[in-house]
This record gives structure tokens, C-alpha cells and sequence, in this order.
């Protein structure tokens, strides 16, 4: 008699397993004309990157979207490896939110991976009336097949952190918490239900970051907080304030291991990361537990230039936390075998502000970084949104962070368009490299240059799959 299949749902049964998981062949990123000179909807880009294919480093497929002024950003999935044990699931769906206009995209991706297309548009005005919520940005799916998307703002663009849930047809459900748990700011998420915990993190006030980053409203209208939910009962029931070394802090992630309390955050302005853990009577704290200084320049719009950590990274195995430095322009691999003290193993530029011959001149005498060019290009802007391999030997990097900041730091990028370079890294003694025969250019797309996000690959990955139970439960 021949041995029973077991069926399963998406992704992997734990985060070591999807280690083991086929290499990328396609990658998904979101592609914005909002905020730039060109008038056309933003697209979703579906890029080949299998190096057995003709049209390796190429954009095969291009989905424009029905409106103009979305503003594409962060991306996630219908289904994840929260649903691994669920048969009747499926990652069909690529869920794209859009900043500016507060839409949500439904993308089908099952149908024809290579050729994506919209399956549903979740409009605003319904999400404002059956939610009050704008400003859409990061994306999970639940273990019950609903999606839940963090809002930023109100209907007016002020400050209002909330949680938009949407059922399996995608249709409005209403917000996740109850309108008086609701937070001063909104950004990013984690749930993990082994610790009965969801951990939120701040941005600012919409009205304002949309319009350039001003200094001088950094205590005013920008976050600096950590916000603890319980999620059964979903309800908040701390707040952390990060206090300096907390300003602005965004894109968090907790370990893969379900079983481990421990996670980090990226606080962006203040640039540091800092670990937050579950302690032993109960309550969530955090530490600092790596800092990087900022640089004392001339020739830059202040004084003193922060590293300004945008997007950060775990590897599967839970071994190397990396993390961007957008305006100083370097990526960072640091080992956290021992999450209280990260030790930094690798290190590379690939663009930034203090590049050697450019305008910033860095105080001090400090050797500034010689960029490198890939196959011609000059690397400008600096690296922000950041993706890794599922084997954790290879990340990719895009360099758009939001069209206004964008215009705002480096506004060669409006006028040249994005690009997505690939590191290889080094898994076993740490350091990253350049892959010099990788070059993905936005530059010369059909309607002008397009700036590039966030990279999905369908089959999943290390921000937006979530693991219930460890492989040994």
C-alpha cells in the first residue's frame, strides 16, 4: 500500500525546512511614478532572475495599476506558512497596499506567475467608511485567512496607528482593535501567537511625511514608541517609548523560532537597533543593542548626518541580522548567534551620501567609501529596501525609500529611476559582495524611470512569512 500524502497548505512547516526550499526564479516589485515627473499609474514589475533563463536581470512583465498617485510600497500575501497546516489554502494573492491613495490591490499571481493580474481593488472610500483608516502599509496574513494591513493615518492624513482586517474574499471587516486601543502612530507589525503577542512600531503623522522629512517636527509628529498587544484578546497593553534612541523607529521583526521571545527593530532617525525580549514577569523590554554613529559633515543639510536604518533582515536560521544604512549608504551583516551582542561581520557600500568625491565631505579625516559601478552603472542613491534568499546567500537591494524623501536626498534617483542590485553573501564566516553580473535597471523602462521597492518572491520569505508552531511541536 503506498505511503499517504500528506496534504499541506503554503509555505514551509518551519523556517529551517524553508531554508531548504527551491532558489528564486522571479521576483515581485511594486514600481512608482507618484512623487515623480512621469504621469502614469505606478506597476507592480515582475523580474526574472533565474540565471538558467534568456531573460535573467530582466522586467518580463509590467501590471500597471487603474489610477495614477497610488504610491506602491510595501507588499505582503494572502496566505503564509501561518497556514502550512491548512490543505484548502493557497499563496494565490500578493496584497499591495498604496500609500498615498489609501487603495488596496488584490494581485492574482497563482493564475500565471510570470504575468500577474489584479484580481480585486479594495478602494478607499470603502475603507474609510467601514474603518475611518488611511495610509496603508504593512501587510500579513493570518493563520485564519483573513489579511490585516497597518494604517498610519485618519481620513484627515493625521496620526492614527490602526489595523485593517479583510476576510478571504477580501471584503472590509472593520479595524482588528477596538477604537479606544488604538495608537498615536502606526508603521509596521509582527504577530507571533506562541507568545500571544503583536508588536507595532511608529512612523508619523502622514499630513506631515508625506511632504518631506522637516527636522525640526521630529518631536512633534513623529513616533518613538514600541506598542504591545495581546492577540487573543486584542487589546493593547504597553507602550515602550524608545525615548533618543528610539526616534522613528520602523521596520521590526521578530525571530523566526516561534519559540524565541526576542525580536529587533530599526530605529531609522536615531539609527540604532535595538532588541526588544520578553522578560521574566511577563512585560516586554527593550535594549540597545547596536549603534551607529552619526557622521559630522559638510556640505549635507545639517551638521551632523545619521546613518538612518530603514529596512533590517533575519536570516532564517536566525543567525545574521543585516540592515541598511540609506543615507550613509553601506549594508551590515552582524552575526546574533548571541542576541545581546551582535557582532558585525560584514559591510558594503553601495552608494550613500558620503561617497568619496562627492559634495558630503565627512569631518575628521575619515576615508570616505569609493562606490562601485555594476556593469557600468554609478551606484547613486543608497540601499534601502533589502530581500534575502531563502538559503540566505544572496540579497537583494533596491533604493527608492518614498518618492517625497527620495526627491527630497537624493534627487538624481526621480530623474534616473531604481535599480536592484544582488550581494552574495558569506553564510558561514560573514561578508557581503557585490555580484557583478547582476543588474535589474529602472532607468529605461517604457513610460521613463520608475523608482523600485519592496521584492516579494512567490514562494515567500524571511519579512513576510510567519511560523505558528516549531518543527519539533
Amino acid at each position: 500500500m503506498a505511503d499517504e500524502v500528506k496534504l499541506t497548505g503554503p509555505g514551509y512547516p518551519s523556517p529551517l525546512a524553508a531554508m531548504k526550499g527551491p532558489r528564486e526564479k522571479l521576483l515581485y516589485v511594486p514600481a512608482i511614478y507618484t512623487g515623480t515627473t512621469v504621469k502614469k499609474p505606478d506597476y507592480l514589475a515582475t523580474v526574472d532572475v533565474n540565471p538558467e533563463s534568456p531573460n535573467f536581470c530582466k522586467i518580463i512583465h509590467r501590471l500597471p495599476m487603474p489610477y495614477t498617485g497610488d504610491e506602491l510600497h510595501h507588499t505582503g500575501w494572502n496566505a503564509c506558512s501561518s497556514c502550512f497546516h491548512q490543505p484548502e489554502k493557497r499563496r494565490r494573492h500578493l496584497i499591495l497596499p498604496a500609500l498615498m491613495s489609501g487603495r488596496v490591490y488584490v494581485i492574482d499571481t497563482f493564475s500565471d506567475p510570470l504575468a500577474p493580474k489584479i484580481h480585486k481593488v479594495v478602494e478607499s472610500e470603502e475603507i474609510v467608511a467601514k474603518a475611518g483608516c488611511t495610509h496603508p502599509h504593512t501587510s500579513h496574513c493570518l493563520g485564519s485567512g483573513e489579511v490585516m494591513i497597518s494604517f498610519m493615518g485618519d481620513k484627515e492624513g493625521k496620526a492614527r496607528g490602526s489595523f485593517l482586517l479583510l476576510d478571504d474574499k477580501f471584503d472590509v471587516k472593520g479595524t482588528w482593535e477596538k477604537e479606544e486601543e488604538r495608537t498615536d502612530y502606526g508603521y509596521d507589525f509582527w504577530y507571533q501567537p506562541y507568545h500571544n503577542v503583536m508588536i507595532s512600531s511608529e512612523w508619523g503623522e502622514p499630513a506631515s511625511f508625506t511632504k518631506g522629512f522637516d527636522p525640526s517636527l521630529v518631536d512633534t509628529k513623529y513616533g518613538r514608541c514600541l506598542h504591545v498587544w495581546d492577540w487573543k484578546e486584542r487589546k493593547h497593553v504597553q507602550k515602550i517609548d524608545l525615548g533618543v534612541d528610539g526616534l522613528i523607529p520602523l521596520e521590526l521583526r521578530f525571530m523566526h523560532d516561534p519559540k524565541k521571545s526576542i525580536g529587533f527593530v530599526g530605529a531609522a532617525l536615531s539609527s540604532n537597533v535595538l532588541q526588544f525580549y520578553k522578560a521574566d514577569n511577563n512585560e516586554w523590554k527593550v535594549k540597545k543593542v547596536i549603534d551607529v554613529p552619526a557622521k559630522e559633515v559638510e556640505g549635507w543639510a545639517l551638521p551632523n548626518m545619521p546613518s538612518l536604518i530603514t529596512d533590517i533582515l533575519l536570516s532564517l536560521d536566525d543567525k545574521f541580522i543585516y540592515f541598511a544604512n540609506w543615507l550613509h549608504g553601506d549594508i551590515r551583516q552582524y552575526d546574533i548567534t548571541d542576541p545581546d551582542n551582535p557582532k558585525l561581520v560584514g559591510q558594503l557600500f553601495t552608494g550613500g551620501s558620503i561617497r568619496k568625491g562627492g559634495p558630503v565631505i565627512v569631518k575628521g579625516g575619515e576615508e570616505q567609501p569609493e562606490i562601485p559601478t555594476v556593469q557600468g552603472h554609478e551606484l547613486y542613491g543608497g540601499p534601502q529596501m533589502i530581500q534575502l534568499s531563502l538559503d540566505g546567500k544572496r540579497i537583494y537591494v533596491t533604493n527608492s525609500l518614498f518618492s517625497g524623501w527620495d526627491n527630497q536626498f537624493y534627487p538624481d534617483m526621480i530623474k534616473n529611476g531604481s535599480y536592484i542590485l544582488q550581494i552574495d553573501v558569506d553564510t558561514e564566516n560573514g561578508g557581503l559582495k557585490i555580484n557583478p553580473d547582476f543588474y535589474v535597471d529602472f532607468s529605461n523602462e517604457p513610460d521613463g524611470p520608475a523608482l523600485a521597492h519592496e521584492i516579494r518572491y512567490p514562494g515567500g520569505d524571511c519579512s513576510s512569512d510567519i511560523w505558528l508552531v516549531s518543527e519539533d511541536n
